[in-house]
């Protein structure tokens, strides 16, 4: 379980994250505040003269400085005033309302911008994480954090935040126009509510921290449960486990939807408590004033002062509560995105492009080693190994030898624990990482194919206005897939179904090889990529390598040797090391193939 952090320093880390122009369009928000809570008191202060006019206009005429104006206007009878300030009363309620919608207006706009800022940042920044962060992390964390916890950002943070400081605005200009009508009463309504609201609040935060722990780990075992139904409905349908995912998915649901319930019912309780209050209190004042030499009457424009400031304040004041509220209970979602928000970036990404790297001779494995962590044992020991360009290098090994390990250090998605790999002499950095990168192009044993056309999928991440066809078909011809595509119904523009579902095995790993071509690498990687199919099949996929230019680098990861009969060399991989490297011929009697 984290550290709670406060969530004033939660918030200060936020504020971090916000990008300098969402800076600038928060203090204008802040200037809209007050000139939204300048048009309130504008609103409430037109309540006097004119509830004055309807009761006893006749004793504006009493004030001399008043009595000048009026006169100054051509306005001498009581009678004249009523029209001029029923307009004025009404602009002023008419404009605290148009200023107050522009505030909500603004205000949401600018907090869901700054939420789909943040939610971009995360995906970005998970995307740049090195692959060793990638598969020590749970895909549905991560998905909860950018599609669930980002959003929490938004409501349990951002607008409750921008709310509390509006609300402190409108609060401090609201007051100062009820003390100046009815000092007392004013400042004793402010205090006795505000302590009502804070004795609620301190009462239930415990409550409230709980059930912020609860939406922020079922949350993730929603999505969990949701990926794993979904994602195995194969196995689902026949296995006939609906039920099983069901009750995992309840289990998972319904605490989440307590816990936002609690916390709702919460934030919107104590206003019905507090209305009630402020009748009882009016009536009280109402009965006060009634009993003055003066009687009621005379007192009517200071009680329709004040019941507007109170009908004002009292919403203020539930609106702050409430949104004191949802910060608490996004307390643990936000402490959660913001260590997402807050991923180091790789530093070729601060410092600009990466170098270029030249591939024309040879990639040296020096001395390579390699472990997921310090108490867990090498994955890979001392690996040296000379990988001429245009070479076809087949590797095998029992399941754990350390094969893909390999690849993936070679591919530089894992960095070697010591030594290291060269190209032509140049050695691989952070800093020409992506150079390097550039040359490879990764066949694996599952393609993944998103849900879009045969073309967009060969030109995978190309954007679909940027694609080259001719480029693409000539990818496809490569790897012997053209024929089968141009046989769909849509060609080129059919579309494979999500994971390609609507293809079979061997023409989703075509697609593969047809995507490494299209990409003009000069290195192909081919990760047990015709392990899952069948002789026929695969020996079909691999006439489509054995067919590819000899200018490509092949590194192929195959369980049968009788896969790699044409590469021009076979390396043997055992307990992370090189047990042997020789051509097919020299190592097809070797009992562990």
């Amino acid at each position: 379980m984290q550290n709670q952090l406060s969530i004033q320093h939660l918030i200060t880390r936020v504020w971090r994250q916000i990008s300098v122009r969402r800076r600038w369009q928060l203090g204008a928000l802040v200037v809209l505040m007050i000139f939204a809570s300048l048009a309130e008191v504008i609103s409430i202060g037109a309540v006097l003269p004119f509830l004055a006019v309807l009761t006893a206009p006749e004793k504006l005429f009493y004030h001399p400085r008043l009595s000048e104006a009026l006169n100054y206007w051509g306005i001498i009878s009581p009678h004249q005033l009523l029209l001029p300030l029923t307009i004025t009363f009404s602009l002023a309620v008419v404009l605290s309302a148009l200023m107050r919608l522009l505030l909500l207006w603004y205000q949401t706009r600018l907090s869901h911008a700054i939420g789909a800022d943040f939610s971009l940042s995360i995906y970005k920044r998970t995307l740049y994480q090195p692959y060793s962060v990638h598969v020590s992390r749970n895909s549905s964390e991560i998905i909860t954090a950018i599609a669930g916890k980002a959003h929490e950002v938004v409501h349990s943070t951002i607008i409750p935040v921008l709310t509390l400081t509006s609300s402190v605005i409108l609060l401090s200009f609201t007051l100062g126009a009820l003390v100046t009508i009815e000092s007392t009463v004013a400042v004793l309504a402010f205090i006795g509510f505000g302590s009502i609201y804070a004795i609620v609040a301190y009462g239930t935060k415990k409550r409230v921290m709980i059930d912020s722990r609860r939406i922020s780990v079922e949350s993730s075992q929603v999505h969990k449960a949701l990926q794993e139904g979904l994602g195995g409905i194969r196995d689902v349908l026949i296995d006939g486990n609906q039920t099983t995912y069901c009750e995992i998915y309840r289990k998972a649901d319904l605490p989440l939807r307590r816990a936002q319930a609690n916390i709702q019912i919460l934030g919107s309780g104590p206003r019905f408590l507090i209305e009630a209050l402020g009748m009882v209190l009016m009536a009280v004042l109402a009965l006060k004033l009634a009993q003055q030499s003066n009687g009621i009457i005379s007192s009517i424009p200071v009680l329709g002062a004040l019941a507007l400031g109170a009908q004002r304040i009292l919403p203020v004041l539930q609106q702050s509560y409430a949104a004191w509220t949802a910060m608490r209970g996004g307390q643990v979602s936000l402490q959660d995105a913001l260590l997402l928000l807050e991923q180091p970036m790789p530093a070729v990404y601060s410092e600009g492009a990466s170098s270029k790297i030249e591939f024309k001779k040879c990639i040296t494995i020096k001395n390579v080693s390699f472990q997921y962590a310090s108490k867990l044992p090498k994955v890979l020991d001392s690996i040296n190994l000379t990988i001429f360009k245009g070479a076809r290098v087949g590797f095998v090994g029992k399941t754990g030898s350390g094969k893909s390990t390999f690849l993936d250090v070679l591919m530089g998605l894992l960095t070697p624990t010591s030594g290291y790999i060269a190209i032509d002499g140049q050695v691989i950095s952070p800093t020409n990482l992506t150079g390097w990168q550039a040359h490879i192009a990764h066949v694996p044993q599952t393609i993944f194919l998103s849900d879009s056309t045969v073309s967009e999928n060969i030109a995978f991440g190309v954007p679909k206005d940027q694609i080259d066809f001719e480029r693409v078909k000539s990818a496809a011809q490569q790897a012997q897939i053209s024929s089968a595509i141009e046989s769909m119904p849509d060609g080129y523009s059919t579309i494979v179904g999500e994971r390609g579902v609507r293809l079979s095995g061997g023409q989703r790993q075509r697609i593969g090889i047809a995507r490494a071509l299209y990409k003009r690498a000069s290195v192909i990687i081919f990760d047990e990529a015709t392990s899952a199919l069948d002789s026929g099949t695969e020996a079909a996929v691999m006439q489509s390598i054995d067919s590819l230019s000899d200018n490509l680098t092949i590194l192929i990861i195959a369980h049968r040797l009788s896969t790699l009969k044409k590469c021009t060399l076979i390396v043997e991989l055992g307990e992370g090391k090189i047990k042997r490297v020789g051509s097919y011929k020299q190592l097809i009697g070797l009992d562990a193939l």
